[in-house]
């Protein structure tokens, strides 16, 4: 037994010498190589060329809107959070925790399918992003309430048209679809965000 180990691991370098690359000969007694589920048809190998593939095939359209879709996200979820704490109107409040749920859900995806293409989302909000948070965690009672259900509103309308834009003109396919998937609980968002500012005037 232990000699047909080593004639196979001896063909085995023989044939990575031919082929001129560096592959890992995993030892028999070692722990088990990580692959793909037998029944997932994908070599673990593929996973890596798909991933290269799919960074390749990112218009600046894709990574645009993915960086956009990441900051705008983390966003609504920490601005969400100030609500169903600082919130003196109760329809204000759980508007903000609805958006800390959705927004941290579609974040979830997002950064799946960023890891899945091998591509590097941002990690912080941009400036202006992060001057309009601070304005608003200065902000205390019914003038708190007034500047969230506007900037929702504005925001929401904003996401809306993005969303649009990568789920038409958009090159990669699951990014899109991450697109389309969305739109419709960012235009409930809109909706919800309406009445509150509204109920709040």
């Amino acid at each position: 037994m232990k000699k047909s180990i080593l004639t196979f691991l001896a063909f085995t370098a023989m044939v990575a010498c031919k082929k001129n690359e560096t592959t890992a000969v995993n030892n028999a007694t070692d722990s088990p190589a990580v692959a793909a589920p037998a029944d997932s048809g994908v070599i673990a190998s593929d996973t890596a060329k798909t991933a290269d593939s799919m960074k390749t095939a990112l218009s600046d359209q894709d990574k645009k809107f993915a960086d956009a879709a990441a900051k705008g996200g983390m966003m609504e979820v920490m601005m969400g959070q100030l609500a169903a704490t600082n919130a003196s109107s109760q329809t204000v409040k759980t508007l903000g925790e609805m958006m800390v749920k959705d927004h941290s859900k579609a974040n979830d995806e997002l950064k799946k399918w960023a890891s899945t293409a091998g591509y590097t989302l941002p990690t912080s909000l941009d400036a202006d992003q992060q001057k309009k948070y601070d304005d608003l965690k200065a902000k205390k009672a019914a003038e708190f309430d007034r500047s969230y259900t506007d900037l929702m509103v504005t925001d929401h309308k904003k996401d809306i048209e993005e969303f649009k834009k990568e789920a038409t003109n958009g090159s990669e396919a699951s990014l899109k679809s991450f697109a389309s998937t969305t739109l419709p609980t960012l235009e409930h968002h809109l909706m919800e965000s309406e009445k509150a500012k509204s109920a709040v005037k």
